[in-house]
């Protein structure tokens, strides 16, 4: 009995060691690749935003895309509700991590993106040519698709109005379906499309079986994917309207700085 106790006793203890050592183990990787991550996180940032300003090239490295975003990228923080630029450290603001803050966000009084609540701040990102003057700007987007939130940046020229790209960044959709959100020919599809009309009414949107030619702020819907489609639409006409980043369109249409 009392052999049979101590082999019990041993196996508890060495199985409780090997549990100690492990997380001990896991602990060390998660601290060594925290860094890693977190540039690899900045990196994907800054490439999708290049993309979305029209700066981003075939085969650029990673060293490369981090020198261009530095030349000709500039992040800005505004207030959403009054279009300002504020003070405050564009790489320390984390949207989502806003979002969840009710001392940092709001609820939208039409909320048709489906995003519950939006952060009082965002993050812009004015685009500078060769010369430094700014030349277009970039703005982060987020609103519901099938499954999830789905995060972008839409790139627009000076005029604050014609689009250069659409570029998703993260989402949950099906793919081969609210997925092709992601495929190369449907972006090709933006460049030139218009977000307001005359009147200033955000009119961007995707129509189910094929935008009409001639028409600047229709895109087509992505196949077989009616839900996510929708809410690309509603998620970029929430975003350039009043609770979005018109305030922010409208107080600096005579131009970016």
């Amino acid at each position: 009995m009392s052999s049979n106790k101590e082999t019990f006793g041993k196996t508890v203890g060495f199985v409780f060691i090997v549990c100690i050592v492990c997380a001990a183990l896991v602990s060390i990787a998660a601290v060594g690749l925290k860094d890693k991550q977190k540039a690899n996180k900045l990196l994907d940032q800054q490439t999708k935003v290049l993309e979305a300003a029209g700066l981003l090239k075939d085969g650029m490295k990673s060293k490369e895309i981090v020198a261009t975003f530095a030349n000709r990228v500039e992040a800005r923080m505004i207030d959403l509700d009054s279009g300002e630029y504020i003070d405050g450290n564009p790489e320390l603001f984390d949207e989502r991590r806003n979002s969840r803050d009710k001392t940092k966000s709001e609820k939208p009084e039409n909320d048709i993106a489906g995003i519950n609540r939006r952060s009082h701040d965002a993050v812009v990102y004015l685009v500078r040519d060769e010369a430094g003057e700014v030349n277009g700007v970039v703005l982060p987007i987020v609103g519901s698709g099938l499954w999830d939130l789905m995060f972008g940046y839409v790139g627009l020229e000076a005029d604050l109005n014609t689009v250069r790209s659409v570029v998703y960044s993260d989402h949950k959709e099906t793919p081969g379906l609210g997925a092709e959100v992601m495929n190369p020919k449907w972006k090709a599809l933006w460049p030139g499309k218009k977000i307001y009309d005359a009147q200033g009414n955000a009119e961007v949107r995707l129509v189910k079986g094929g935008a009409k030619e001639g028409d600047i702020h229709a895109v087509d819907a992505l196949s077989g994917a009616t839900l996510t489609s929708n809410g690309v639409t509603n998620t970029l006409q929430f975003w350039f309207g009043v609770e979005g980043y018109k305030p922010f369109i409208q107080k600096h249409s005579g131009g970016l700085n």
